[in-house]
């Protein structure tokens, strides 16, 4: 199946280190990779069908830092749908004035839910036509962005529905609320889900940072070096990145929050 990886910090922070050891593993991902950046309420979206090992724009990525608060990345090894651009992830949809960017790893099977107008997938996958429903399903229980511990109560409604028919691993962020100086404080937050059904693991690296060693690649990082005593970045990703950190694996079905690179409390 498929590889996710995702970040949340409280300050904008580049993902170098980590999309390269996590694009090694397009040699047996090869269908297809994209990586989506959240610049405020801007969104810079990178997709290629061809494998992050041979395409020039995961060359790019790998090459050129670009700060975010929120990234989602995705190796596709295709279960459904034909290797296409417009099956690769990550998917991009707009909802209450925000881009919501989303990447599923999994299987569903018998998925056919009616959708209406607004949301409707432009592939063929089962991973578009669940971000399509579950877009539909949050903008029927809301008529405009609710606060963080609100909108997980409601995905955590959804999910099991979408998660009955097969695997259902994903990462799903509306980018950083913190550009909205009006909204309450419960609103405000670099936010990112991450749902597992089978395979997922996350660390928080914080002050004191510490050396890391990729797991796949001869490639290390003195995180000391490139931070102040104040960041804070949350990893998600289906297998363990590094080889000296400790990594904390999902339990079946749970379905966390990370806001400003922080576990958000009773999130699973």
């Amino acid at each position: 199946m498929c590889q996710l990886l995702g970040m949340n910090a409280n300050t904008p922070t580049d993902v170098v280190f980590s999309f390269t050891g996590f694009s090694t593993r397009a040699d047996e991902h090869r269908d297809g990779f994209g990586i989506a950046f959240f610049e405020g309420k801007g969104v810079r979206l990178m997709v290629d069908a061809q494998s992050a090992r041979q395409s020039p724009i995961a060359d790019m990525v790998r090459r050129f830092p670009i700060r975010s608060a929120n990234v989602i990345a995705h190796i596709r090894k295709a279960t459904q749908g034909r290797v296409a651009l417009e099956n690769t992830h990550p998917f991009v949809r707009e909802l209450w004035g925000r881009y919501w960017v989303f990447a599923h790893n999994g299987d569903l099977k018998g998925f056919a839910p009616r959708l209406h107008a607004s949301f409707r997938p432009v592939g063929d996958t089962d991973s578009e036509l669940a971000f399509c429903w579950l877009m539909q399903e949050l903008a029927k229980a809301h008529a405009s962005l609710p606060p963080i511990d609100e909108l997980t109560a409601t995905l955590r409604e959804l999910v099991p529905t979408v998660a009955a028919h097969g695997t259902f691993n994903f990462i799903l962020s509306h980018g950083d609320a913190v550009t909205e100086p009006t909204m309450l404080p419960a609103h405000i937050g670099s936010a990112l889900w991450a749902h597992c059904s089978t395979q997922l693991h996350y660390l928080v690296r914080q002050h004191p940072f510490h050396e890391a060693w990729l797991q796949d690649d001869d490639m290390r990082v003195d995180f000391a070096q490139h931070t102040t005593a104040a960041d804070r970045v949350a990893i998600v990703v289906t297998e363990p990145l590094t080889r000296d950190e400790t990594w904390t694996a999902f339990n079946a079905g749970e379905l966390k929050v990370f806001v400003n690179g922080a576990v958000r409390p009773h999130s699973g």
